[in-house]
């Protein structure tokens, strides 16, 4: 398993109310995705990245960074097999990724997450 990206997740009260600020403000001015509940905003000029969220869809807790990866289900077996907790399981999302929320010794919730072909 290799770590391909690492995004932070900023929980924020209103999705519309934070474009401004994150759009305007710190220039990430390219919406990568919007599912209603959490949005993807880049700079087109510097590649900078921030998911803004209200709250978890599918999940119970809400996750602080978002590790991309290039083989999720080898990163969940080690993940298991070290004995992390898991939060959320594997699981293929309908916008299509597959993921799993792991918990950190610190107590970081992690949305570790493979996007799948045509995602």
């Amino acid at each position: 398993m290799k770590v391909t990206r690492i995004i932070p997740d900023v929980r924020v009260p209103d999705l519309d109310a934070a474009r401004g600020f994150y759009a305007d403000y710190l220039g990430l001015d390219v919406e990568e995705f919007d599912l209603g509940w959490v949005t993807r905003r880049t700079s087109s000029s510097t590649g900078a990245v921030v998911q803004l969220l209200t709250g978890d869809a599918t999940a119970a807790e809400d996750p602080l960074v978002s590790v991309m990866v290039d083989d999720v289900d080898a990163a969940f077996r080690e993940a298991r097999e070290r004995g992390y907790e898991i939060v959320h399981p594997l699981t293929t999302e309908a916008w299509g990724v597959s993921r799993f929320f792991v918990r950190a010794p610190d107590g970081t919730v992690l949305n570790v997450v493979q996007e799948r072909p045509g995602s």
